[in-house]
């Protein structure tokens, strides 16, 4: 194909090598980005149709339903279970309702916690450390000073302690884990602004009269996503893991509601007793907590090729 028959092409045959296309195709080529991308997605899917999925409400008890017990163990007819007795494929938890509809509803809750509290701890630590970065002087002081304070605390013992002063519930277990996790995203930010406004097209846009919040937003900015990217789909395996042991104490989630947390923290007295009660939701936030961290490294090689050219020479 020659030059002119290049330049006479439609702009849709000539082929884009965007850095989102270069991202994306760099992305797929890891395996471990792939099985987290397919895991993922499959959550994303149970967590949509979980109505449809569920066979009972995940927050009614059964005694006043069918003639079953509390704590009764797994019913699958495949299995050999008979069929005269109700199907449970996970069984019956101490309040006699089905694991395997708690479980599936589960992955709703768990998901909005992850996605949630990331996204408002990305929102208040891009805020935070793109103006400390770009303003410099006494306003960075104060706000990365503030910053390190909080990251002085362990995280889940300041999480402990928000709640304490909020009060015990979801929602303040979520404002909780956004709060723990905004300092490390405002230090990220910061990192890349103070790198990004010291190179040359910053500083000609700049010459040309560009307002201060202009440059900021519409030119640093763009350029500090990508680790900021990586870092907030790690950061969604940690917040599902925080929200699951702030439940298990009793600080987050509360009864009735199908939170994997919850249901190990009611029911780990019977892990020797009746193990399916701990081992069905204890498995599914591993598996979530996976498919996150193999998502987050793909990225991460995806976005920084000499890592994983690096990796490969090992």
């Amino acid at each position: 194909m020659t030059a002119t028959d290049t330049l006479a092409a439609p702009p849709q045959a000539v082929k884009s090598n965007s850095l989102l296309q270069l991202t994306l195709r760099r992305l797929f080529k890891q395996r471990n980005a792939r099985a987290g991308a397919v895991i993922l997605g499959f959550l994303i899917l149970v967590a949509i149709f979980a109505p449809a999925i569920a066979p009972y409400d995940p927050t009614l008890s059964l005694l006043d339903i069918e003639p079953v017990t509390i704590r009764q163990a797994p019913c699958i007819h495949l299995l050999g279970c008979p069929e005269d007795q109700a199907q449970h494929l996970m069984g019956l938890d101490g309040n006699a309702r089905d694991q395997f509809s708690r479980v599936v509803y589960g992955t709703r809750i768990s998901l909005f916690i992850g996605f949630s509290t990331i996204g408002l701890a990305i929102v208040a630590g891009t805020l935070l450390g793109a103006i400390a970065g770009y303003a410099g002087g006494w306003v960075d002081n104060v706000i990365m000073r503030t910053m390190d304070v909080l990251l002085a605390f362990p995280s889940f013992l300041l999480a402990i302690a928000i709640i304490t002063i909020l009060g015990r519930g979801l929602q303040n277990a979520l404002y909780a884990i956004a709060i723990v996790n905004t300092p490390h995203f405002a230090r990220l930010v910061r990192a890349s602004v103070l790198s990004i406004k010291e190179q040359e097209f910053v500083a000609a846009t700049r010459a040309l009269g560009a307002s201060a919040p202009w440059i900021l937003f519409r030119r640093i900015l763009p350029n500090a996503l990508p680790p900021l990217i990586v870092q907030g789909t790690l950061g969604i395996a940690g917040a599902i893991l925080e929200a699951a042991a702030l439940s298990f104490l009793g600080l987050g989630a509360q009864e009735p509601a199908a939170e994997w947390g919850t249901m190990l923290g009611r029911e780990r007295g019977q892990v020797f007793t009746a193990p399916y009660l701990v081992f069905y939701p204890g498995f599914a936030i591993m598996f979530t907590v996976l498919a996150f961290n193999l998502l987050g490294d793909g990225l991460r090689d995806a976005m920084d090729p000499r890592l994983s050219q690096v990796s490969k020479a090992k």
